[in-house]
């Protein structure tokens, strides 16, 4: 993206100002390398979301941002309950994707004697790859009452613990699920994939406390230097991306009844108060109690396999962070406090200090935002910051962002040369795909410590510990 075509508010904050039908401008946090990596789509998308009903304030976008389907990858947009939409674009096809980290306690020096053996049992344990399916079967009861309940029914059902719950976004049960709302076929594709950690970008890895930032809030958070943990990217696997296919093609002709004018197709929306705009929050949020109840379920078998060879080890959670959801929030407008639809599209919520939704021993500090690099770098742990409710709705990036698309990567790697090049690396990865592993290959990202500095100097989010992976288990 040619930054000319910007307007430079700050070293890490450009403005696209409205023009056509834009409603309100958009506003993109990175420095000037990361806005020149990113692709013109990025530019287009943003203007795009700009003209919709009932926006507020302005379009934001995060570091790590890359075109996506309607929406860019790293897209925030508010709207107002009344006069506002909600687009399944918005949300995205993986509805409720996020991460959750757990700590164990255990020195990465003690992990290195049994990485190999560790690895493989992590990778027999918990099922990954397109279409995995686990030992997990659920019936028809079974599955309404995980869409209802989130990871809050997978503790009842003995998998994870009670003390996980306050740890998660919304208590572990999202509010307001219609499972009867979700498709028949969506819930099909569900019903063996419990306990899964899907294809893509999907990932369990074992990752070492690398450095420090923030010696106060990461003792807080339980981080100390050269101790690993355990951290696992997934979301609400086959069921969230029926949900997101279906509600696509109801949206389109609900646009056109509302009299909304669409730039792209892909923005497919519908008014809030209509009757497919509510169809879709509660299928939307029975998805993301489905992405809860499933990261929970992987917590245990991560738990379960740990302890196989730590068997004291306790991995209490840290924090489970989604990054591809609407919910209704409430935030500053205008001085005057107003509950707002936020859209999060590969951004995640990042609270600050004081919040009342957040654990009482973390409020102080603000919220865990847990982001992701690629299987050979880096990935971050933040928190959120007095003030970026005012910046971008609380919310902050969610990973490194792609820099190529898969199919480039496979023209320029294969998957035994990344894996060897990681094995060299003291990384061991385990996948079912030697195609995805090219496919996730850490030359396909951005620099995922440029995007999080850029993060936390434009006041999104600070750094708190960085961590390097040891194994990956990749899906």
């Amino acid at each position: 993206m040619d930054p000319a075509r910007l307007t430079r508010i700050d070293e890490t904050s450009w403005r696209i100002e409205p023009s056509g039908a834009m409603r309100v401008p958009g506003i993109l946090y990175a420095d000037e390398r990361l806005i020149r990596d990113m692709d013109d789509k990025v530019f287009t998308q943003t203007a795009n979301v700009a003209t919709l009903p009932g926006i507020v304030t302005a379009v934001h976008v995060m570091p790590d941002a890359h075109w996506g389907y309607g929406f860019p990858i790293g897209g925030v947009a508010a709207f107002d309950p009344e006069q506002g939409i909600i687009s399944a674009g918005g949300v995205g096809f993986d509805i409720s994707c996020g991460v959750r980290t757990m700590l164990t306690g255990i020195a990465v020096e003690n992990v290195i004697p049994v990485q190999r053996a560790l690895a493989d049992s992590l990778f027999q344990q918990i099922p990954a790859g397109l279409g995995s399916k686990g030992a997990i079967t659920l019936d028809e009861p079974q599955t309404e009452a995980m869409l209802s309940g989130g990871a809050r029914w997978a503790v009842e059902q003995g998998w994870g613990g009670a003390e996980d719950l306050s740890r998660i976004e919304e208590g572990g049960t999202m509010a307001g699920a219609r499972p009867d709302l979700v498709s028949e076929k969506a819930k099909s594709r569900q019903r063996r994939e419990m306990g899964t950690l899907g294809s893509g970008n999907h990932y369990l890895e074992v990752q070492a406390v690398a450095e420090i930032f923030d010696a106060g809030t990461a003792k807080q958070f339980g981080l100390v230097k050269d101790q690993v943990v355990v951290t696992i990217h997934c979301g609400s696997r086959g069921l969230g991306h029926q949900i997101g296919t279906e509600y696509l093609k109801d949206m389109l002709p609900a646009a056109e009844a509302a009299g909304i004018a669409l730039p792209d197709r892909e923005l497919a929306c519908a008014p809030i108060n209509s009757d497919v705009g509510q169809r879709y929050l509660g299928a939307m949020r029975a998805a993301i109690n489905c992405a809860l109840a499933n990261r929970e379920i992987l917590g245990h078998f991560a738990r379960r396999a740990i302890n196989q060879y730590f068997p004291e080890t306790k991995m209490p959670l840290l924090f489970d962070v989604s990054h591809n959801t609407c919910k209704v929030e409430d935030h500053r407008v205008n001085g005057t406090t107003r509950a707002l639809f936020v859209h999060r599209k590969g951004a995640t919520r990042a609270f600050g200090p004081g919040h009342p939704t957040l654990p009482d021993d973390l409020r102080a500090f603000g919220q865990p935002v847990l982001i992701g690099g690629s299987m050979g770098t880096s990935s971050y742990v933040l928190a959120g910051m007095a003030g970026t409710e005012d910046k971008a709705f609380s919310s902050a990036c969610h990973g490194a962002g792609r820099a190529m698309s898969r199919h480039a990567a496979l023209k320029q790697w294969s998957g035994r040369q990344v894996s060897d090049e990681l094995y060299t690396r003291g990384i061991i990865i385990r996948s079912p795909s030697m195609r995805g592993i090219a496919e996730e290959a850490p030359g396909a990202y951005k620099d995922v410590s440029a995007v999080v500095l850029a993060a936390e100097r434009a006041g999104l989010a600070r750094r708190v510990a960085q961590l390097r992976p040891v194994i990956c288990v990749k899906g």
